[in-house]
């Protein structure tokens, strides 16, 4: 076993330490989330911390890592004799993100429990984790359904198994960490709030930070043993202190006037639930603990207000977590009686405290003051490629460029879309889009397992029986099971697909003031493929070509910002922009071949840029439609007289067009679209 990095020599990243001590003294505090870009030493930090928590003493033989002073009298391994314990280091349980659900909970034999009536459980990783450690590395990519489950274990204390009538439950407490690379995607804001702290890590900006960062990694990976044993002495203190801390915690006194304070935090900041109140009770008395006190402090309140609260601010998916500390100190002062906080000369409430960052709909550039005049579409019947904004009074300009751009525009408020689906039957990563195959859903049929069993359908697996139970010499009671009789539930549930936006950002889309509409709508969708657990990419054309803006990934927050960041103008290279979405999506089946597909082309339907630019467009679109592409065509094109090409264009595609007005969830046009079907009616 490798000699694991000291977490003593660990440089910098104070909050992350502190929130994993914390942790260390009080996991009632409900773990930690940490968030951070890849190379800052989360893992590090994780794996060095098993080496600091006390270590346990348990029943010898005992699956379920059992107290002896007080075993669980429901311990699936039964009602266990006094017997003195034995000691052992605190387990640190790592959960892979491609872990099934048997795998983290457990599994029953289901043979044995209807053959013999036994309940022979194999305990799962949440059993091994018990009075530890459990670590899940990105958690942000983790199936929903895990999450859920691990996180209800987490808050309960316990997991239980229950399959088909058979049920068994043991204790699961452990400190849970997860850690996370936002840019590849992010929890949703309920699985959010169950963990208990979050802090946010970054690389270093210092330049000597840097250099003892390097300097030690160097020393450690040359001489893992002993660059361990030069840390050994400040190990040990941090070890006694930690279970000095413990120790202490049942005495620290969580006054009435704390308590209002974190009351009022928590009220200020629009926090949903209690949940944020409890976690930072138990966080300010962890700090206590371990700065030595018996009482709670203001500063104690403050320090587990930012690491409790941040993560519990954010509104909609794109919203950054964060708190303002200017509001922070405001709210504890008047909680408790503008005693303390050097804002006594600074009464008024209401400068600068709504600036916290958490309002929705990303960070745009506001649209200018003159309302981003556009210039008419020209006399010779061009589709207004010249740039929509000029100097106020300024006069036309015929050798404009048709290749200049505009500055970005903020996006509109963003609405609830209708859904958009592949059709058929898929199988790709669990999500909640398209009709798939998946390990959870309801039941539709029954077959034969492939490998081991793990949803058992039981009416299927009595019928196979049933019709051998003479000539297997039944007798009592009892059904005889064998292998070949068994039969594995299938289920339908929801798939997640790869959503590929292809935007037309050609003068065309802003020459009638439509950009700011466009982006909204494209922003809405967004937020539906982030509820739906999709990948999404980004490519754009505009001038003479296209480009992938964002290539496919799970962080639905990145293509919403370089959507707020989309310039505009030019001719409108539609051919360009399916052909680079064609390329994309054939990378995306090589490596993700069960992912299937959704093509959002949004544009008004023309194709100016090119040669034989309509012809291209359309050879283009039916290259889509060959290989199955599902489709739909976001129609842009607005004012009395329209030309119908975005029709025309979702006909080449295979798919179907709908209006901006028809993408609302609450139009009239109906409730649901499954885009390939729609499009064949039309």
């Amino acid at each position: 076993m490798s000699t694991p990095y000291p977490f003593t020599a660990i440089v910098g990243q104070d909050d992350l330490r502190l929130g994993l001590l914390l942790n260390a003294v009080s996991p009632a505090v409900g773990g930690v989330l940490v968030r951070g870009e890849k190379g800052t030493a989360k893992s590090t930090a994780v794996r060095a911390l098993a080496a600091l928590v006390p270590e346990v003493f348990v029943v010898p033989g005992c699956r379920f890592s059992c107290d002896p002073a007080s075993p669980d009298p429901a311990c699936p391994d039964g009602a266990h004799a006094e017997a003195a314990g034995v000691s052992r280091p605190a387990r640190t349980v790592e959960l892979p993100v491609g872990a099934s659900e048997d795998r983290l909970v457990g599994a029953l034999d289901i043979e044995r429990a209807l053959s013999e009536g036994v309940k022979a459980f194999e305990p799962g990783l949440l059993a091994d984790a018990h009075r530890g450690i459990l670590y899940v590395d990105e958690v942000n990519l983790l199936h929903d359904h895990l999450v859920d489950l691990l996180l209800d274990a987490a808050a309960m204390g316990a997991s239980y198994v229950e399959r088909e009538g058979v049920s068994v439950r043991h204790a699961a407490r452990f400190l849970l960490v997860g850690t996370m690379n936002p840019e590849e995607g992010e929890l949703r804001p309920q699985l959010l709030d169950r963990f208990g702290l979050t802090v946010e890590v970054a690389a270093s900006r210092d330049t000597d930070e840097r250099v003892e960062v390097v300097r030690r990694r160097l020393a450690y990976d040359d001489d893992p043993g002993g660059f361990a044993a030069r840390w050994a002495e400040e190990e040990s203190a941090l070890r006694e202190r930690i279970a000095a801390a413990r120790a202490l915690l049942p005495r620290v006194v969580l006054g009435d006037g704390v308590l209002r304070q974190i009351a009022a935090t928590c009220a200020a900041f629009e926090v949903d639930g209690m949940r944020a109140d409890i976690v930072m009770a138990r966080t300010a008395t962890a700090l206590a603990a371990w700065a030595g006190r018996e009482a709670v402090t203001a500063d104690d309140v403050r320090q587990a207000a930012l690491l409790a609260l941040p993560h519990r601010r954010r509104r909609n998916p794109f919203d950054a977590p964060g708190l303002d500390e200017d509001k922070l100190d405001r709210t504890l002062d008047e909680a408790a009686g503008d005693q303390g906080r050097d804002n006594d000369d600074d009464p008024d409430p209401d400068g600068g405290g709504n600036d916290d960052g958490g309002g929705g709909g990303g960070g745009g550039v506001p649209p200018q003051a003159d309302g981003d005049r556009t210039p008419p579409q020209g006399e010779d019947g061009s589709d207004g490629d010249t740039p929509s904004q000029a100097p106020e009074g300024a006069p036309d300009a015929p050798g404009r460029s048709a290749g200049a751009e505009q500055r970005p525009v903020a996006s509109a408020e963003p609405f609830r879309t209708k859904t958009l689906s592949v059709p058929g039957l898929g199988e790709g990563a669990a999500g909640r889009r398209s009709r798939a195959r998946t390990e959870h859903g309801r039941t539709t049929g029954a077959r034969r397992p492939r490998g081991s069993l793990t949803k058992l359908h039981l009416a299927a697996t009595v019928q196979a029986a049933a019709p051998h139970q003479r000539a297997r010499g039944r007798s009592g009671r009892g059904l005889v099971v064998r292998r070949d009789d068994l039969r594995q539930a299938t289920r339908e549930g929801r798939e997640g697909n790869l959503v590929l936006f292809v935007v037309d950002a050609s003068g065309s889309m802003a020459a009638r003031q439509r950009m700011s509409a466009v982006k909204g709508a494209v922003l809405s969708l967004l937020l539906d493929a982030y509820q739906r657990r999709d990948k999404v990419g980004l490519v754009t054309f505009r001038g003479r070509e296209a480009e992938v803006a964002l290539p496919p990934t799970s962080s639905v927050d990145a293509a919403a910002s370089r959507l707020e960041s989309l310039p505009t103008g030019g001719r409108t290279p539609l051919a360009a922009g399916l052909l680079k979405a064609h390329d994309v999506l054939r990378v995306e089946r090589l490596r993700d071949p069960s992912r299937r597909p959704l093509l959002v082309v949004v544009t008004d339907g023309r194709a100016t840029g090119g040669p034989e630019p309509v012809a291209l467009a359309g050879r283009a679109a039916r290259l889509h439609q060959a290989e199955g592409t599902a489709s739909v065509v976001v129609d842009c094109e607005s004012g009395y007289v329209r030309l119908g090409l975005a029709g025309e264009l979702a006909r080449e595609l295979g798919g179907t067009a709908v209006t901006l007005d028809e993408l609302r969830a609450d139009s009239i046009a109906g409730l649901v679209k499954d885009v390939t079907a729609a499009g064949r009616a039309a």
